[in-house]
């Protein structure tokens, strides 16, 4: 073997060791499913809604547009990001979990060229239906 490879190999294994050292994101207590979202500004009722990647709820006001994050912090039971939606606006969140089925959102930034700063409540309910079949 040479010098240059098993550097590469010793390199490889002391990733996977330190990858497997990091505790799990506190996101992944949680499960995808149908979640309902109270405090959502300008609805009077609880918004439900099927959630497949957790992690969009922290981008939560800008989640029809693709969007960069950066998680800052993901560690205990909270996960910490910025994010930049292009000429649509940029935030930064907070998502605390605090049961796997219970999690606050509080989130701020600007949104198509306005202030936002809002706490939102995320209760997950169900599981999400499968389309039906025709």
């Amino acid at each position: 073997m040479t010098r240059g490879l098993a550097l590469a190999v010793v390199a490889s294994a002391a990733v996977l060791v330190l990858a497997a050292a990091l505790p799990p994101s506190p996101l992944a207590q949680a499960q995808p499913g149908l979640w309902e979202i109270s405090g959502v500004p300008g609805a009077a009722y609880p918004l439900r809604q099927c959630v497949a990647d957790l992690s969009l709820l922290a981008r939560f006001e800008h989640r029809t547009k693709a969007c960069n994050a950066t998680t800052l912090r993901d560690g205990g039971s909270s996960r910490v990001i910025d994010y930049n939606c292009g000429a649509a606006g940029f935030g930064h969140s907070e998502v605390n979990v605090i049961t796997p089925r219970s999690l606050r959102i509080a989130t701020q930034g600007i949104s198509d060229g306005l202030p936002f700063n809002y706490v939102l409540q995320a209760h997950r309910i169900a599981d999400c239906q499968a389309p039906a079949r025709h």
